[in-house]
């Protein structure tokens, strides 16, 4: 059993949780895309079986989210689980919100929180913080592609929509705005509608996949080995390379005499996905193989 579910991941369920249910489901190696927090709900991508080894070779890896950012105190998470340590005393008006939002559009650094899977010497942050240790981060690069101020939500809410590129933390993009406003806030909610090819709309529950696994269709709800792979360009073998390419051998480079070099493809054979490769010289060579000599 391979390839990829479009996961609804619930809100109160870790990431970590919801792939040892489609572990538990399907037998097969099984791992996830994107860390979702466990209060946040949304899209998270789970690869099923050799689906795994696909992951490095996403050619999109950006993502859109739905978030509440609520001008009601920072807080030392950074979202609405943690404990407040700075006080607002002024709500921002809708239009001081707008006149700052552009700072944050584009390249940006960002400062990951103390409470987070980043690791320092083995162990994950979130770790260091409960015991009290401080640790540190160093701002690093990141892109927000797109940041719109939507309705507002209550007497200190405001929802966003952000379009970003891989490593953004959506609630410190909240903490920041707050501290640019001098009005503290933390992430209240937030909603992840895409990852890369993966959209919210054809998402399926944990409630559905569970369903599934118990009556033995769940393989109906996988995704192909090459749904995130589409941009890729394409190399449909010639017969008399099928068994090379299926045992992961070097195919000649004038299969494909267009492709630049180092440029990733797929290859098929049969119209099986058989990997992923990229030109080197006169040389197809695979990256990463799908098939039993791979």
């Amino acid at each position: 059993m391979n390839g990829f579910l479009n996961l609804l991941k619930p809100p109160g369920m870790s990431s970590g949780a919801a792939v040892a249910v489609v572990k538990r489901l399907t037998g097969e190696k099984v791992g996830h895309a994107g860390t979702l927090d466990p209060e946040a709900a949304g899209v998270l991508p789970v690869m099923v079986g050799r689906a795994a080894r696909l992951l490095d070779y996403f050619p999109d890896k950006s993502k859109s989210y739905i978030a509440e950012i609520a001008f009601a105190g920072a807080t030392d998470t950074q979202d609405a689980q943690g404990t407040i340590i700075e006080e607002v005393t002024k709500v921002p008006s809708r239009e001081e919100i707008l006149a700052v939002l552009p700072q944050f559009r584009g390249d940006i650094l960002q400062r990951p929180p103390a409470y987070s899977a980043l690791k320092r010497d083995g162990v994950p942050l979130y770790e260091l913080a409960r015991k009290g240790i401080a640790v540190e981060t160093k701002a690093r690069p990141t892109e927000i592609r797109a940041l719109e101020l939507g309705e507002q939500t209550g007497p200190d809410g405001y929802m966003l929509t952000v379009d970003c590129g891989s490593g953004t933390y959506i609630r410190t993009l909240c903490h920041d705005i707050g501290q640019a406003l001098n009005a503290p806030a933390h992430m209240r909610f937030l909603l992840r509608t895409r990852h890369g090819a993966f959209i919210i709309e054809n998402a399926v529950t944990i409630e559905e996949v569970m369903e599934a696994g118990n009556q033995g269709t769940i393989e109906t709800l996988l995704l192909p080995m090459d749904y995130p792979l589409q941009s890729l360009p394409r190399l449909e073998l010639p017969e008399q390379f099928w068994k090379l390419g299926k045992n992961g051998g070097k195919l000649p480079g004038n299969l494909m005499p267009e492709l630049e070099e180092n440029r990733h493809i797929r290859v098929y054979a049969e119209d099986e996905l058989l990997g992923v490769a990229h030109k080197t010289q006169d040389l197809i060579r695979f990256d990463v193989g799908l098939t039993g000599g791979n």
